[in-house]
């Protein structure tokens, strides 16, 4: 990509207003977003691990659904609601339209609030309770405790939060794209100049300013991570009985349910009825035409490119993991650096790097480079899943398997695998699904014949084709709920098997 910057007129283009307007309209867009989604995220995290709330397992999914559909559909489910003919803008007379500043907004806090939820979640679900006892003891305030315990112990997580919430934002195109208007963003400008004008001096230039953000992100999370304390809950975070807490939490958990559940069921409305809102006569008549323009292959190929993702992301993960997170040299440290590097490059650069550095090649084009793509896109969280994970087991195994004469293979094979099979079933299921749904590294890299079936949302919105945008998104969702009950049935028959083992042990 580096090589291409010299087709590009950067002294231009810095000056340029387009871009400038570009550029701040990114950073006022991604600190908005961020804010308001991290807020939500928090809320929901609290009333999900801090309360008695009832029906945990229904909202938990509710919250996690934007999740396993791409970010350009949150986009499309604004315009079906929002738009100009869209449902509540006719049922609550409103006016402005969806499209702009607002927009992308609201779209960009649906797409990532569900990751800050996560991150957030798992900071306070693993909160030592005991100080919280002793401030009760000493007769500490509820404001007081939050001030004097909470915020230290969160304050260095939460900036690792913040910086990848406002990273997946301002990388992201999914959303401005579709409800942007003239509001343009540094990712669609850079879309548009690959994509439409096959500017790729340009996109090299774009791509590398969207570096910047992403690259500091990875150095602030490094930092934050090595300085964190090691240890482990002396107890859990205590959940005394409290109605009025619960009840409070119910109804927020209820707002925000409905407000993420209410576009996916808008896809649904809007793909089997003749007209929505309109007519609400019952059709299939949207799904065969989204068929007969050839989605069945694409969801063939999204498939394939996401299964063997997943198979080749795992194999290479856990091979490199056991190396990185059982030893100690260099190299060790070297491949675990590498291992981690991805987080630092957006979807949008890694594409336009491999479409340039592989142009002309016999994989150009191919499902190959998609699957590789992929590979390396998504290849350091669940690298960091599975090596966290090794890391835990006894450091005295490798001793104890060489005074023994047991081989490292047999070693890895008889014990490390065995020992973190729940661990390589959800990397399956990270790569799986975040490959179904991507559309920011393979944007460049695919054609008429190995396109993944995401990549139609757009185009078929780009014909004001809706019926078959939203039809393509509830595929997408299927593939990727089936996916994710696959991965909870295999983890409990896991569960199941590794019980009895214990039971016959004893």
């Amino acid at each position: 990509m580096l090589l291409n910057l010299g087709q590009a007129d950067i002294p231009a283009l810095l000056s340029s207003s387009a871009v400038g307007e570009a550029v701040l309209h990114s950073v006022i867009v991604s600190l908005t977003s961020t804010v308001i989604a991290i807020l939500i995220a928090a809320v929901a995290a609290w009333c999900m691990t801090r309360t008695r709330v009832w029906l945990k397992a229904v909202f938990g999914v509710c919250i996690l659904l934007p999740m396993l559909i791409p970010s350009i559909s949150h986009g499309m489910g604004l315009i079906i609601l929002f738009g100009s003919n869209g449902s509540l803008t006719k049922l609550l007379g409103l006016s402005g339209g969806i499209y702009g500043f607002a927009g992308i907004v609201v779209g960009s806090v649906m797409y990532a609030f569900p990751v800050a939820y996560i991150m957030i979640s798992d900071i306070l679900r693993y909160e030592d309770g005991t100080p919280y006892d002793a401030a009760a003891v000493l007769g500490l305030s509820k404001p007081r405790r939050f001030s004097a315990i909470t915020m230290p112990y969160m304050r260095k997580p939460m900036i690792s939060v913040v910086f990848a919430v406002f990273t997946m934002i301002v990388t992201d195109y999914g959303v401005p794209l579709m409800v942007g208007g003239m509001y343009k963003t540094l990712p669609v400008l850079m879309y548009e100049e690959v994509i439409g004008g096959q500017n790729f001096g340009k996109g090299s230039f774009f791509g590398l300013i969207l570096l910047v953000p992403a690259v500091a992100a990875f150095f602030i999370d490094m930092f934050c991570k090595s300085d964190k304390r090691s240890g482990s809950i002396a107890r859990p975070f205590d959940l005394r009985h409290n109605r009025a807490r619960d009840i409070i939490a119910l109804v927020l958990l209820l707002l925000l349910s409905i407000c993420v559940v209410y576009p996916i069921i808008s896809f649904v409305a809007i793909t089997f009825t003749k007209s929505y809102p309109y007519d609400l006569t019952f059709t299939m008549k949207n799904v065969a035409n989204t068929f007969r323009k050839g989605a069945a292959g694409y969801l063939v190929n999204s498939i394939v490119i996401a299964f063997f993702t997943a198979l080749l992301g795992t194999a290479v993960a856990f091979i490199s993991a056991c190396f990185t997170a059982r030893g100690s040299g260099r190299s060790s440290r070297l491949l675990h650096l590498l291992s981690i590097m991805p987080l630092a490059i957006p979807g949008i650069v890694l594409g336009l790097s491999y479409a340039l550095f592989f142009s002309g090649s016999f994989i150009y084009r191919t499902l190959f480079i998609l699957i590789l793509a992929n590979t390396i896109h998504f290849f350091s969280s669940p690298y960091l899943m599975i090596y966290n994970s090794i890391a835990k087991l006894n450091p005295n195994l490798e001793a104890t398997a060489a005074s023994l004469g047991i081989s490292r293979l047999r070693l890895t094979l008889d014990i490390f695998l065995p020992q973190t099979r729940t661990t390589l079933v959800e990397m399956f299921s990270y790569f799986f699904v975040n490959s179904m749904m991507t559309i920011s590294a393979v944007a460049f890299l695919a054609d008429l014949k190995t396109k993944p079936i995401a990549l139609l949302i757009p185009q078929f919105e780009a014909q004001m084709l809706l019926e078959a945008s939203a039809f393509v998104s509830l595929l997408i969702l299927a593939v990727n709920l089936l996916m994710k009950g696959a991965v909870y049935l295999i983890k409990r028959l896991i569960a199941r098997r590794t019980e009895k083992a214990a039971r016959a042990a004893a």
